[in-house]
This record gives structure tokens, C-alpha cells and sequence, in this order.
């Protein structure tokens, strides 16, 4: 069970109801160059990274299971030891196409099993064939004269389902969700019969999502804080501006200052410190060793509310408005 939003206590590692053992800091496959990959994947886990966190959708599966495969060929780590998280997309929610997306991603990372896998988005879109085009991405036809995303109608208790049948035929560990409201969370909790280990959303200082992380907990969910540092991700898409930039906010280079650490030190440190697994992107070496080294100093009570005080409730992944402008659809998830 994740730790209470408001502790001060930061594990390395989450227990989960299971007894599975998640964590806290992961490396974030989405948008990571793919020709540098599998040595990225080898250095951060002879760094001691043991938390990966890939998807369909990123496209470079294959190379995170090459840089897998040369890491338990050197003897850096046994399997066991690694936590492979992957992801459904969305043109395989309808229940006949579930497992063959998640063989799929199996065979792109090299792995026999995978240790979480999610629903990436609550969204619905109609099946593209593996040799049509893979990963499909949003658009149905690329080529069309006004191309779209193609939404169907297919309940998530279904996909939901589906999800169940992998972990009982020993595919997965754990299933699990991604970008749910609080609500729609419920749904699934009250209809399944496997409960999501995981919850992976969107939260950094300036998306601090403390309903979330309170029901969560309550319900011995695990979350995974995906874009933990905010902005950085989104800049280079146009998806925030310099302004929304985290790293720059005066309350967190102020404490990175007191505490001697640097302002994604502490932009992490407060997501790990609130009970949440944080699995930032770097393709950057020196960060690599950065982003995990979290766990010999601790926020203050008076610096963890300071950051928390910076909610602006921006959220920067949010199909509601990336969607109509990026893939000519409007298809909000979120109110």
C-alpha cells in the first residue's frame, strides 16, 4: 500500500497488496530517441534503476527490450529483480484484440511476462491491423483527406475484462489503469473481479491531484506520477510554454538551494515523499544518476506544503484539447 499523501516517509520501493515490491523512481520510455536506447536502458540499470516504463505507443519497444536483454546478459540484474511496465492502446480495446496487443508488446521487450500492464487511455478507437501500421497512433488513416481519430463504442468494462483474462493466464503480474477520473475509477472498482494494482496519472507541482492520491490510497491503489518534472516533455510539442516550466518556478529553485539539491531533485523527491512511483525521461547520462539519487535527504513539512501551494491544476496530457488540434477530434476525458 502506497504511503499517506501527507507522510514524510519516501521508500524506494512501494509494497502492493500482492506483496510485489514497485519502485519509486522508474525511466520514462515516451519520446526516447530510439538509436540510443538500448545503451540508455543498459546504463540506468547498471545504475540501479529496476523500474521501466514503456508502451505501445512510444515505438520503441524493441530497443527497450534490446537494451533488457544486454543488461541480464551482463549479469547487471536477474529478471526478477526488474519491474516492466507496458501499455494498451487504444485501437485494441475491443476484448478479441487485448492479448495479441499485449503478446505483442512481449515480444518487442523480449519478456515472457510483464509486470503491469495498463489501459493507456479511456478512449476507444477503431482497430488498425499489426501490418497496417504499428504502433497505429491516433490517426485512423494518415493518409485520408481529412484525417481523424475513429471513436467506438466499447464499454471499459469490457476492455477491462479482457485485461483480467491476461493476468489469469499468467501474460502479466498486474493490470492496471492510466488517466481515469475519480469516477470512472469507481465503475471499474465496482464491476471488476481483478482490482487495478495501479493508477498512472499525470502529477507534478503544478497538477498536484490530491483527490486522486487521497482515493487511491484509500483504495490501495499504487500511483505512478508520469511527467513528474511537468513542462519539459511538452515545451519542444508547443504543449506548454517557458513559463509553465516547474524547473524555474522560484519555490522549487529556492529549496533546491536550501537543501543543495537541484530543482528536478526536488520536484521528485516531493512526488516520491507523497507515496507516488515518479518515472521521469532522460536520454541524458549525468541525469540518469540525478533522477534517482532521492533518497538520502527529505523535505521539510513546511517545504512539501510550499510545492504543494503551487497547484495550478495544468494539465498538460489532456486529449480534450491536444486531440482536436493534433488529430482533428474533440475528445475530452476529463471535465
Amino acid at each position: 500500500m502506497p504511503s499517506a499523501p501527507v507522510s514524510l516517509l519516501a521508500p524506494s520501493v512501494l509494497s502492493l497488496p500482492d506483496g510485489g515490491q514497485f519502485p519509486s523512481v522508474g525511466l520514462g520510455m515516451w519520446k526516447m530517441p530510439k538509436p540510443e536506447l538500448p545503451g540508455l536502458v543498459h546504463a540506468a540499470i547498471k545504475l540501479g534503476y529496476r523500474h521501466l516504463d514503456s508502451a505501445c505507443d512510444y515505438g520503441n519497444e524493441p530497443e527497450v527490450g534490446t537494451g533488457i536483454t544486454a543488461a541480464l546478459r551482463d549479469g547487471l540484474c536477474r529478471r526478477e529483480d526488474l519491474w516492466v511496465t507496458s501499455k494498451l492502446w487504444n485501437t485494441y480495446h475491443e476484448p478479441k484484440h487485448v492479448r495479441a496487443a499485449c503478446e505483442r508488446s512481449l515480444r518487442d521487450l523480449r519478456l515472457d511476462v510483464l509486470d503491469l500492464y495498463l489501459v493507456h487511455f479511456p478512449i476507444a478507437l477503431a482497430y488498425v491491423p499489426f501490418d497496417v501500421r504499428y504502433p497505429p497512433e491516433w490517426f485512423h488513416d494518415p493518409k485520408a483527406t481529412a484525417p481523424a481519430m475513429q471513436p467506438i463504442n466499447v464499454p471499459y468494462a469490457d476492455t477491462w475484462g479482457a485485461m483480467e483474462e491476461l493476468q489469469r493466464a499468467g501474460l502479466v503480474k498486474r493490470i492496471g489503469v492510466c488517466n481515469l477520473n475519480i469516477s470512472l475509477l469507481r465503475d471499474v472498482l465496482a464491476s471488476c473481479s481483478i482490482r487495478p494494482a495501479v493508477h498512472q496519472i499525470e502529477l507534478h507541482p503544478y497538477l498536484t491531484q490530491p483527490r486522486q492520491l487521497r482515493f487511491c490510497a484509500q483504495e490501495k491503489i499504487a500511483v505512478t506520477a508520469f511527467s513528474p518534472l511537468g513542462a519539459p516533455s511538452y515545451l519542444p510539442l508547443g504543449m506548454a510554454t517557458p513559463a509553465e516550466n516547474v524547473l524555474t518556478d522560484p519555490v522549487v529553485t529556492a529549496i533546491a538551494s536550501a537543501q543543495g539539491r537541484t530543482p528536478a531533485q526536488i520536484a521528485l523527491r516531493w512526488g516520491v515523499q507523497r507515496g507516488c512511483a515518479v518515472i521521469p525521461k532522460t536520454a541524458t547520462p549525468a541525469r540518469l544518476a540525478e533522477n534517482l539519487a532521492l533518497f538520502d535527504f527529505t523535505l521539510t513539512a513546511t517545504e512539501m506544503a510550499a510545492i504543494n501551494g503551487l497547484d495550478r491544476h495544468r494539465r498538460f496530457n489532456d486529449p480534450g484539447h491536444f486531440a482536436e488540434k493534433a488529430f482533428n477530434t474533440f475528445f475530452p476525458i476529463f471535465d
